[in-house]
């Protein structure tokens, strides 16, 4: 039996730590990798367009799976373009392993054709970026990148030169200490007795929920419950805590809506769970202030805290709730619940005034429809700017629906890019990209990957001929709005000439059909809707300084937008207030 080569050994360690695709395009010091995929039975290599993609549909697979996935590119400029996607991916906490293939071992650092140093490069989005210099390293330089990116839940990059890749692998060495489940974090004692002190000497509990609050549903209800605290969300913690929820207050931020903000300035003591919300603008100063995290880094980086608690969300709640005193006042939730019901309401006319009749169609509108007609457990994924406000806002969770997005890193076009590793996971369940004209038209030659693997991802394109976000932001700091617009595209064209399947939608009568449409098509689809440019959304709270920004540039109308399904929601909680 012959022996392995380096590469083979590479592909077949990323097979026993569970990887089954790997993402990239092909060439050069890369190839012998690759050939080595070929000939692997559990590995498949996933060839598309742009490596930026490739490391962003990596992110999307581990985000999803919290497992490892991989991706690789060529020397220089190939493996160079996966910087961005694993930046997302690295700030997003998915464990992806990147392959960053090198020149000749003999020529690094004479300057060769196409000489680049990524061990270097990748140094400031992975937790472990490390040069392969002899085949002799390879087996423990891997293993140590897998142990850091599913351990540390982030990228690993190995740098591995064509040459060294194509020798013989060394005897052993190639053995694997995987951690598969993350330990339950508990604080220490001395740390839970203050905090069980502060909730109790509080009368006014406000929650804030991050993404650090996955699998902790029904703790985060028990606590909110025993205090008869608001319970309000960031953007991604919204899939794990919004639905099921009779404390709901809404999204702070600068996305937000609802009475999150009102509840979390006006409590006297407001409990962070999971979260690292960046807004520095949207916290209170004067008010008591706990952050619990499993990543003590994130402690206090965003506000001053009287108390940081050192653990999962989970485990802090199961030794919390039974711990501390049950509040018997519900003024405070419910004057909450209350508020934010009238917030809802008075946005929700946004997109039902005339909109049957209302050309260019409302993007608000456009949201709603795609809440009510995509599959419960329907995965989306949604590009940076006003696509990302609209799913913010519509989208409603229940547990079983997904949203992805490039929620901390703020790239465009990654909608596209993370529906392509969400619908390799499963082809049998329903994937939508929202995607913007702006952010799809970047990436948009991996719409070809879509055809040449037959992904039936559903891609709904709000084409409003520019850049909206960024108007809101040159308006918001009183400029006129400059190099913003996009000569008028048919997408929907485009989409059928790359032998895919395309809708155009010009009336907001054709909308509800022309989803039913794409989603009823056995492959891909692109629905193309020609959306309001004047339809901008503005957050929950803005600085005078702002608005008179705004105010010297506006020369459109400024949709608060609306909220789809969320008010029935906060109508249900305020109806379901006990009452003496």
């Amino acid at each position: 039996m012959a022996k392995q080569s380096v590469a083979e050994q590479y592909v077949d360690l990323l097979a026993r730590a569970g990887v089954r695709r790997m993402y990239g395009v092909v060439g050069d010091s890369l190839n012998p990798v690759v050939d080595a995929v070929r000939r692997h039975g559990d590995v498949e290599w996933i060839q598309v367009r742009h490596e930026e993609v490739a490391a962003f549909a990596a992110g999307a697979e581990a985000q999803l799976t919290g497992r490892l996935a991989a991706c690789a590119g060529s020397c220089g400029p190939g493996n160079l373009h996966l910087i961005n996607g694993l930046y997302d991916a690295h700030r997003s906490m998915a464990p992806v392993l990147a392959l960053a293939a090198q020149i000749p071992s003999g020529e690094i650092g004479t300057g060769y054709f196409q000489e680049t140093h990524p061990d270097r490069l990748f140094a400031e989005c992975s937790h472990y970026s490390e040069l392969v210099s002899s085949r002799h390293q390879m087996p423990r330089v891997a293993q140590t990148a897998i142990q850091h990116a599913v351990g540390r839940r982030g990228v690993a990059v190995v740098a591995l030169p064509g040459d060294v890749a194509g020798q013989k692998a060394p005897d052993g060495g190639a053995e694997l200490a995987i951690p598969l489940d993350r330990p339950a974090v508990r604080p220490g004692d001395d740390e839970l007795a203050r905090l069980i002190q502060l909730v109790d000497a509080a009368e006014k509990v406000t929650v804030f929920c991050g993404r650090g609050v996955e699998g902790a549903h029904a703790e985060v209800m028990a606590f909110a419950e025993k205090v008869k605290a608001p319970v309000g969300h960031a953007l991604r913690g919204k899939e794990h805590i919004q639905y099921d929820n009779p404390y709901d207050v809404g999204m702070s931020g600068l996305l937000g809506y609802g009475a999150a903000y009102q509840a979390m300035h006006e409590c006297d003591l407001l409990v962070l769970l999971g979260t690292d919300f960046p807004y520095t603008d949207f916290l209170p100063r004067g008010v008591r202030t706990v952050q619990v995290d499993i990543q003590p880094e994130r402690l206090g980086r965003r506000t001053q805290l009287d108390l940081a608690v050192w653990g999962d969300v989970r485990e802090t709640l199961r030794c919390l709730t039974p711990a501390v005193r049950a509040k018997t006042s519900r003024m405070f939730l419910d004057t909450m619940l209350d508020r934010h019901l009238h917030a809802l309401e008075s946005a929700i006319g946004a997109y039902t005034h005339d909109v049957e009749r209302h050309t260019p169609i409302h993007p608000e509108y456009v949201a709603a429809v795609l809440d009510e007609e995509a599959d419960d457990d329907a995965i989306f994924t949604a590009d940076t700017g006003m696509c990302c406000v609209w799913a913010a806002r519509y989208l409603t969770p229940n547990g079983r629906r997904r949203i992805l997005g490039s929620f901390v890193h703020g790239s465009m076009a990654n909608a596209l890019p993370q529906a392509i590793g969400a619908q390799f996971l499963d082809r049998g369940r329903q994937v939508v990209s929202i995607s913007g004209d702006g952010g799809f038209s970047m990436l948009m030659g991996d719409f070809l990957t879509l055809v040449q693997y037959g992904l039936p991802v559903k891609v709904v394109v709000f084409n409003n001929s520019s850049l909206g976000m960024v108007d809101l932001e040159m308006m918001v700091d009183g400029l006129t709005p400059y190099g913003t617009t996009y000569r008028h595209t048919d997408f929907a064209a485009i989409a059928r000439a790359a032998g895919a399947h395309g809708i155009r939608v010009e009336q907001p009568g054709q909308v509800r059909d022309a989803l039913r449409e794409a989603f009823a098509h056995d492959g891909p689809a692109l629905v193309d809707v020609v959306t309001d440019p004047a339809a901008l959304a503005v957050p929950p709270k803005i600085t005078s300084e702002q608005v008179t920004g705004f105010a010297l540039s506006a020369s459109r109308t400024v949709l608060s937008g609306g909220v789809g399904r969320m008010i029935h929601l906060a109508r249900t909680n305020l109806r379901n207030i006990p009452r003496p």
